[in-house]
């Protein structure tokens, strides 16, 4: 373990000092980095769409979300004097590391938000030193956003915070811009504390480290003049936090899910954004738990390289997993998550004792993300069940990030290498598909239904225009169910993955007597599946190495069907279990809300509802 690893995975994250040295832990390595006029970053030279010299000034812009709040709470550091030689310089138009004139939909405009946080938090810091031709190269390199759009999604925000330091420091601002932007956001809002990025688009972490993040900004920052929006911003965000406590495990883990996981652990800035607004829904004491504990958390894994610099993945080093947008320096958003220091030292969040998490349900329905949460109380598991989305979009790996069947704090998740073969293709808890013998393999990416109704979840799916699946997954830990009833007009090979398992040296399979059911199991955990109908034979595979965001080698327990042209029912039990231990035996089918008779199938929910799924004469059923 290098220096800087375990210095870092040292630090006790208890007190205010402790997590200022975090923040100094994270930056201070970056120092080497800096270009000569100090208004770049290099950190890497790995490929991003919009280029290595927008990288380095967004490398340069995401180190402000830490050391803002640090110096906001009262923390000195001579590390902004080095911010300060690089804000001169970058928006100087005639230096040679001048950041430049912005276009349209511009990955600057993004960055920009860093800087109107600061003039927000503290312009005595970031505009008093500044002489007069300094602060109209600022003002002027800013303004820029409002003449040039934004995409209609989360990015509208960065419009707002610009306009908002501007309005916090007393400089002019465009009102109408601002007002509009706002308004627009509020098109965003769904039910229950939940956005979609974008008119149709998901729900996922944008929700809590953008949406909600900016708008109890706001709500601080600007209650007094805009009290009416401040207060709707609360409440939202308010009622979003009883949802989002379901995503966090005891041990600090949050759940793999969605695009921009390289941001890590922005996952827990929206409990610090709480605490700074003052939002009254959960205790000093809970907020400080949920931060702390995630930062412990990955202050633990391998996300710092050698030199101290945070690496492009998620628990590891990855770059497979990654967005077209994630430069060398796109980690350091990470840093959103030390808002708090931006809170004195006699604030109750600093003063009050670290609490765990709140009791919580076993099984929590979130119907705004197509998702049913199950918590294991023993292991300390969480999963997310899907019901999969109407729409979809051209991020990298959509399907393994927003459609998979079942996310895991413990198993995380996998992306494929390519789509030839189960190996490449990384399918765990998925039904990957592949015309016979062509080796290819589609999975489900789009929907054209989307049902929850308490711990069922139905899709309805076309992987080929003469392929229809209807999927039902019965939530549920350490098993659920999953039935697939498939009509198609081609000849098929199917896969069905369980959770993937890290690949330790202990590793055990274990295949059933008839073929159709295997385990996985080691140091980390279990991994099973047995078929209930329809497979035809069951193997470990080993995917392709760096596919999953938890464990760089795994393997996954997989059913296989060859399907001839008709229609055809897939039925699965699947198993995960966290940390070692003997396997629990199936449970008897009353326990898994599930059985097959001879004209249906017939589910009982949690709630006490039954489902039934009616058999055609051309359906293929056996128990």
């Amino acid at each position: 373990m290098s220096n800087h690893r375990g210095a870092i995975a040292a630090n006790p994250l208890i007190t205010k000092e402790d997590v200022q040295e975090a923040v100094r832990q994270l930056v201070y390595p970056l120092k080497p980095y800096y270009s000569e006029g100090r208004a770049r970053l290099k950190l890497g030279i790995t490929g991003v769409h919009y280029g290595p010299a927008v990288a380095e000034m967004e490398g340069f812009s995401r180190v402000l979300w830490g050391i803002v709040p640090l110096l906001a709470g009262d923390g000195e550091d001579e590390f902004w004097e080095l911010c300060l030689e690089g804000i001169r310089n970058g928006t100087d138009p005639e230096h040679k590391e001048y950041w430049g004139e912005v276009g349209d939909y511009d990955q600057r405009l993004v960055e920009m938000a860093a800087f109107g946080f600061a003039l927000s938090l503290i312009p005595e810091r970031i505009w008093g030193p500044l002489n007069g031709r300094e602060r109209s190269n600022l003002y002027r390199w800013l303004n820029q956003i409002n003449g040039h759009p934004c995409y209609d999604c989360n990015w509208l925000f960065f419009n707002i915070l610009v306009n908002m330091g501007f309005r916090k420091a007393g400089l002019e601002y465009d009102a109408e811009q601002l007002e509009n932007n706002l308004k627009r956001i509020d098109d965003f809002y769904l039910t229950e504390g939940w956005y979609s990025d974008g008119v149709g688009g998901h729900a996922d972490y944008y929700v809590p480290f953008a949406f909600h993040y900016y708008g109890l900004l706001y709500a601080r920052l600007l209650g007094d003049e805009d009290p009416e929006r401040a207060r709707l911003f609360k409440d939202r965000a308010g009622e979003f936090a009883g949802e989002f406590l379901q995503w966090f495990a005891p041990d600090g883990s949050a759940l793999p899910y969605g695009r921009s996981l390289a941001y890590r652990f922005a996952q827990s800035a929206f409990w610090g954004a709480l605490a700074y607004a003052e939002v009254d829904v959960l205790s000093p004491g809970v907020l400080k738990g949920l931060v702390l504990r995630n930062l412990r958390w990955w202050f633990r894994q391998g996300i710092v390289d050698d030199g101290g610099l945070l690496t492009i993945g998620y628990a590891y080093p990855n770059l497979i997993m990654a967005e077209n947008y994630n430069s060398p320096g796109s980690p350091y958003w990470a840093l959103k998550s030390f808002l708090p220091l931006a809170l004195p030292a006699e604030h109750p969040f600093w003063q009050s004792e670290e609490l765990q998490l709140p009791q919580l349900p076993e099984l929590a329905v979130q119907k705004p993300a197509h998702l049913v949460f199950c918590r294991d109380s023993g292991s300390g598991h969480v999963a997310a069940f899907n019901s999969g989305h109407l729409g979809t979009n051209d991020h990298t790996h959509t399907s393994a990030k927003y459609e998979k069947f079942a996310y895991s704090t413990a198993f995380g998740f996998s992306v494929p290498r390519s789509e030839w073969g189960i190996g490449q293709g990384a399918f765990d808890s998925m039904l990957a598909l592949s015309e016979a013998g062509d080796n290819l393999y589609r999975v489900r990416r789009q929907n054209e239904v989307s049902q929850i109704e308490d711990n069922v979840l139905f899709s309805k799916w076309k992987p080929w225009s003469d392929v229809e699946i209807q999927s039902w997954i019965i939530a549920g830990l350490p098993w659920h169910i999953r039935i697939h009833r498939i009509h198609t007009a081609r000849a098929l090979e199917a896969a069905e993955g369980g959770f993937a398992l890290g690949l330790e040296a202990d590793l055990q399979e274990d295949r059933d007597t008839e073929g159709t059911g295997i385990t996985a199991s080691c140091s980390l955990g279990t991994s099973a599946i047995r078929s209930l109908s329809g497979y035809s034979k069951a193997e470990c595979i080993r995917p392709s190495t760096n596919t999953n965001v938890l464990q760089p080698r795994t393997v996954i327990p997989t059913l296989m069907a060859n399907l001839k042209p008709g229609t055809h029912f897939l039925i699965a039990a699947v198993l995960g279990e966290p940390g070692q231990g003997a396997v629990k035996p199936l449970s008897p089918a009353e326990q898994l809300n599930f059985s097959i008779g001879e004209h249906e199938i017939s589910i009982t929910t949690a709630g006490g509802n039954k489902i039934d799924i009616p058999l055609d004469r051309s359906d293929r059923v056996s128990s």
